[in-house]
């Protein structure tokens, strides 16, 4: 699994990189087929955006989110790619 960060009017720190590294570890658990993660952490005046592009076997998964804090906005990131994770893992399992 390879994970890229990277970042547009923001500096990628470690510590953001670290939180982020830290998150994406929880997508693994659901599904082990996890290729490549692309992460954009945006700053937009006030606004903090975080977007991943999730290549799996079989799909590719896009989230992205916007809030005020960029820990906030990447935590509601990882769990919409993990529902979706999940959710393409039922159809895979479920579809012969």
């Amino acid at each position: 699994m390879q994970i890229s960060v990277t970042g547009h009017h923001v500096e990628i720190t470690d510590s953001l990189r670290n939180h982020v590294e830290d998150k994406i570890k929880k997508l693994k658990r659901h599904f082990d087929n996890v290729v490549d993660i692309h992460v954009i952490l945006t700053v937009e005046k006030h606004v903090q955006k975080a977007e991943a592009t999730v290549q799996i076997s079989g799909a590719k998964l896009y989230a992205e989110d916007s809030q005020d804090d960029m820990y906030t906005a990447i935590d509601n990131m990882v769990d919409k790619l993990d529902r979706q994770i999940i959710k393409h893992k039922e159809k895979t399992k479920n579809h012969r």
